[in-house]
């Protein structure tokens, strides 16, 4: 199963690409998208369609995994990573890829065992259960990577029918 992992937001987008076999995953490929700060809100969600559209077309992804939408103090920045969300989930769905929605609580209970931990537990163990030479930078790519492990894990256990299935 080819999974896509995706963190969404309006600056950056953090992806991630595993093939996932038997509990096993083979890293495909992973980065992040960024849209200029200075460039009209438009134009940006444009780019990032754009560049979804030939992450999809390059991985051919089975399943999309993203972070479910959680509002912080500032209701501006949710609102413009509202609307990223709602382009990623578009093409998404042009594709016909299933798209499955995870809370950070769960992803961190995915990866490193408990949905409390820190982000640089969450990387520590992106980096190793990925075998990867370094940390993923940003943060936002090992976001991603760590919501496309936890859905590889999910989908292959018991739990498959456990996420958020749009």
């Amino acid at each position: 199963m080819v999974v896509l992992g995706i963190d969404p937001g309006l600056a950056i987008v953090g992806w991630g690409a595993l093939q996932a076999t038997k509990g096993a995953f083979r890293v495909l490929g992973y980065g992040c998208i960024r849209t200029p700060a200075h460039t009209p809100v438009p134009k940006r969600l444009a780019a990032i369609y754009a560049d979804m559209n030939t992450l999809l077309s390059t991985f051919k992804p089975d399943a999309l995994s993203v972070e479910e939408l959680f509002w912080n103090t500032n209701q501006t920045t949710g609102i413009q990573v509202a609307e990223a969300r709602g382009v990623i989930l578009t093409a998404a769905e042009q594709h016909g890829v299933s798209v499955y929605e995870y809370t950070p609580l769960q992803v961190k209970q995915a990866v490193v065992g408990y949905g409390r931990a820190e982000k640089k537990q969450v990387i520590a163990m992106v980096t190793s259960l990925l075998s990867l030479k370094k940390p993923p930078s940003p943060d936002d790519t090992a976001d991603a990577l760590a919501l496309a492990i936890c859905h590889a894990s999910c989908a292959q256990s018991s739990l498959a029918g456990f996420p958020v299935r749009y």
